[in-house]
């Protein structure tokens, strides 16, 4: 059992971030925000995969003038991400979204900085603080050289301080880095020095494949040590990849309720079935099954009895047959082709707790 950090709570929209509470899931649409339906729909495809809060750009003119349409008609709360321009993160207040987030790299000065305070503080809107190792202020560059952990803690600490002197308490601090051993330095700092929510990333983390092991290893290694309040995995795809990816790693950790979880061996030369088509099929089958279900796929007769056993529902496969396993009871015999189909139907008439 991971003992959590404990941090302060923030609303955004119905969601908390912080506290005791589950640790959320964000990811970031990819559209022009001008493009409302575009938009819209690709915020739909996230909810849908399960996502909890889901960022915005607010770049331009028009980026700000969709975002009351696309704040109004959304079920996941929003979050307007902004960069150098606050008149953008005004108006997006005005709209209604959920959360803002603002670079301090770029933002401009604290007058800027207070009146984004002032105007979220009247709408009971949080902030989020977001550092990035690639636009740190140029003095504190210069101070520490390149961007290191310490730089990172400095400029995040430096804009919770000016939220605090006007009074501003609702905001959560991110400090993220391509660097993963840089992320999570610098995380581990402000989880030792503060009680801030924290927002856990790798940035920039790159395609599906590399992303996914970078961005892996860098927020569950935090979350592993009771760090984090909610995640967004950043991958050069879809975001509802990014949402699944997010998903698996709360899972992994025990910190998420799984659904269906496929637990198949990396087969060997001892394979004698197409454990390969069958698990494609059967992941695809039970994608939408939302139960907490082990249910385990093995090519073989050395491990397979035992491990197929230890699951709620498992095969244990030889040549072109395979044995059926519920709750650790061999059930029966079945053929190959039957596979998929009949661990379809155990999967939906599997009750988790009887």
């Amino acid at each position: 059992m991971i003992k959590r950090r404990i941090s302060k709570k923030i609303m955004v929209g119905g969601v908390p971030i912080g506290g005791d509470s589950p640790i959320s899931v964000q990811t970031m649409t990819k559209t022009k925000t001008s493009d409302i339906e575009a938009t819209l729909n690709q915020i739909k495809q996230a909810e849908d995969a399960g996502c909890d809060i889901i960022r915005v750009t607010v770049n331009d003119k028009e980026a700000a003038e969709a975002m009351p349409e696309i704040v109004r008609r959304s079920n996941v709360p929003i979050v307007a991400d902004i960069h150098f321009n606050h008149i953008f993160a005004l108006k997006s207040i005005e709209a209604g979204v959920a959360k803002v987030r603002i670079n301090p790299g770029n933002i401009g000065s604290e007058d800027r900085i207070k009146e984004v305070l002032f105007k979220a503080r009247r709408r009971n809107i949080p902030i989020r603080i977001g550092v990035n190792s690639g636009s740190l202020e140029e003095d504190i560059l210069q101070k520490h050289g390149y961007p290191t952990s310490e730089a990172l803690f400095e400029s995040a600490m430096r804009h919770a301080k000016i939220c605090e002197k006007y009074d501003f308490h609702d905001f959560a601090i991110s400090v993220k880095s391509t660097d993963v051993r840089l992320m999570i330095d610098a995380y581990r700092l402000i989880a030792e020095r503060t009680d801030y929510p924290l927002h856990l990333g790798v940035t920039e983390a790159g395609t599906t494949r590399v992303g996914t092991i970078k961005s892996s290893v860098g927020i569950g290694t935090l979350l592993s040590e009771g760090i984090g309040d909610t995640i967004r995995v950043s991958l050069t795809d879809d975001p509802v990849k990014e949402v699944e990816v997010g998903k698996e790693i709360l899972r992994s950790l025990g910190l998420a309720t799984r659904n269906v979880e496929i637990i198949a061996c990396p087969t060997c030369g001892r394979l004698e079935v197409d454990l390969f088509t069958i698990t494609t099929k059967l992941e695809e089958a039970v994608k939408d099954i939302k139960k907490p279900i082990k249910v385990a796929l093995l090519g073989c007769v050395v491990n397979g009895p035992g491990e197929a056993s230890e699951a709620d529902i498992g095969i244990a496969a030889g040549k072109g047959v395979a044995i059926l396993y519920r709750k650790g009871e061999m059930i029966k015999k079945i053929k190959e082709e039957e596979i998929v189909e009949v661990l379809l139907q155990e999967v939906k008439n599997f009750e988790p707790n009887s």
